[in-house]
């Protein structure tokens, strides 16, 4: 009697789950959602190659050291790059005594060895970016900017993504403000289709071509700039990015001649070599013909054969 009770019981339930999926489903159908800003005004990231791509890529250490430049006279007033250490600028061409030069113009923060009192000191080679702000309290009151580090892994659309969204900064048209009023930036916000709800808390860090003079004459517009930077967030991100493809394509090779080597290997080993298979069960040659002996005598005695 239970299992029955709880049988129906079961049985109800899953006959109110249909009666609710088919009334929303037609409620869908008769009267769609209507479609909000986000989803009409929002853009998919630019298509717009780096040469780290694909699995031959490369990084261009050129762009490279101006994408550092980049971040260094205009991003590294909000964001860090803490996961990265001074030294590692040598994958960018830099030699040890730029280097040296380099993490001295960074001021690490530290504490005196003798009082115990905070202090900040030049950098050196083996020390990390030091992060915008001091403390996480410091760091929430500006907006919590992220740290950059593996920024072009933890946003979807990597680089391309990055630079999107800095070259995309611009007001919403009438049109817009018209049929959505809602997107209209508020205090402190910045329209940026690339942005997933539209608005965003960042102001635009890149806002005028020869914002950074480059050291090897490159002209610095907008696009340049953004594309150099995004590309430095790839290696921060992926520093030992040549090095994996290499191995993947070294070890993809190793196993081509492998497989090849095996193969002809066993063609070799096994060419005259003749295959015998002892014969089992009903197709044991020997077993086969006792029991056609044992029916022919059944059909001639009349009677039936067992097995």
């Amino acid at each position: 009697m239970v299992r029955i009770l709880g049988f129906l019981v079961g049985l109800g339930f899953v006959g109110v789950l249909l009666i609710s999926l088919v009334i929303n489903g037609i409620a869908a159908i008769n009267e769609p959602a209507a479609e909000t800003a986000e989803h009409k005004f929002y853009k998919y990231p630019k298509e717009v190659s780096f040469s780290s791509d694909g699995p031959f890529g490369k990084y261009d250490r050129q762009q490279l050291q101006r994408g550092y430049q980049v971040y260094k006279e205009v991003c590294a007033v909000c964001h860090g790059i803490n996961y990265v250490a001074i030294r590692n600028l040598e994958d960018l061409g830099y030699n040890d005594a730029e280097i040296k030069a380099e993490a001295a113009n960074w001021q690490i923060a530290d504490l005196d060895p003798e009082t115990g009192d905070d202090i900040t000191r030049p950098g050196i080679p083996a020390d990390r970016f030091p992060p915008a702000y001091r403390n996480e309290v410091a760091r929430a009151a500006a907006g919590s900017p992220p740290d950059l580090s593996l920024i072009t892994k933890a946003r979807e659309g990597g680089a391309p993504y990055i630079y999107s969204l800095l070259t995309g900064y611009q007001e919403p048209s009438a049109e817009m403000l018209a049929e959505h009023p809602e997107i209209a930036p508020g205090p402190g916000l910045y329209f940026n289709p690339y942005f997933k709800n539209l608005n965003i808390s960042m102001p635009p860090p890149i806002t005028a071509d020869g914002q950074v003079s480059y050291a090897d004459g490159t002209e610095a517009t907008v696009e340049q700039m953004s594309k150099d930077v995004s590309a430095f967030l790839v290696w921060t991100a992926e520093p030992k990015l040549e090095q994996r493809h290499r191995a993947g394509w070294a070890t993809l090779i190793f196993i081509l001649f492998a497989t090849i080597f095996a193969y002809f290997a066993y063609r070799n080993v096994w060419a005259e070599a003749k295959r015998k298979v002892a014969p089992k069960g009903v197709l044991d040659p020997e077993h086969q013909a006792k029991v056609d002996h044992a029916e022919a005598e059944a059909a001639e005695d009349g009677r039936p054969v067992d097995g």
